[in-house]
């Protein structure tokens, strides 16, 4: 999906659904929107400005540059500032009920061959699945919400149908530590 194309909601889930995000993640957009609007921008204006006066644009560099770059952040910060406006901030520590999958928890699972496998489930935005965060949306996170230890899971996967058996749930604060 394109930075500057209207936020109707997570794919794959109808308009209007809340794009859930951790207290870690929300202040990481925060951070970038503040970073790109109050430092690079400036800095970006600055070099366009100085290479505009030094007359033809159709040739200068810096210019063209400058003024392709100062898109991509206005983009960019158009596209902050719509999810920020939507944002739905959950706090994982702060879940009452810790039976179950929510948002925010962290997963351990089993699968038929043994192996274990775990993930936290957080927003969109904030998925790295290398880092072992996966999305509330993506097919294993819209699997495991609800579960509960012991319950077998039937996944479709790349590879085929998969059934994991869900280990253990743990709500850990934005630190990693046990809340």
């Amino acid at each position: 999906m394109d930075d500057d194309d209207d936020d109707e909601g997570p794919p794959g889930l109808p308009p209007g659904t809340p794009f859930y995000m951790t207290p870690k993640g929300a202040a990481a957009l925060q951070d970038e929107l503040r970073r790109l609007w109050d430092e690079e921008r400036p800095k970006v204006t600055e070099i366009v400005s100085w290479a505009a006066a030094q007359g033809d644009r159709s040739e200068n560099a810096d210019y063209q540059y400058g003024k392709r770059r100062l898109r991509e952040i206005d983009r960019r910060v158009r596209f902050l500032r719509r999810r920020l406006d939507r944002v739905q901030v959950v706090d994982p520590a702060a879940q009452t009920r810790r039976d179950r999958v929510y948002f925010g928890a962290t997963v351990t699972w089993a699968r038929a061959d043994d192996t274990e496998a775990s993930a936290t489930i957080v927003g969109v935005d904030e998925a790295d699945p290398a880092k072992g965060r996966i999305s509330w949306v993506s097919p294993i996170g819209r699997a495991l919400l609800g579960k509960q230890p012991g319950d077998t899971i039937r996944l479709r996967t790349p590879a085929g149908l998969e059934e994991i058996e869900l280990v253990a749930i743990r709500y850990l604060d934005d630190d990693g530590d046990r809340s």
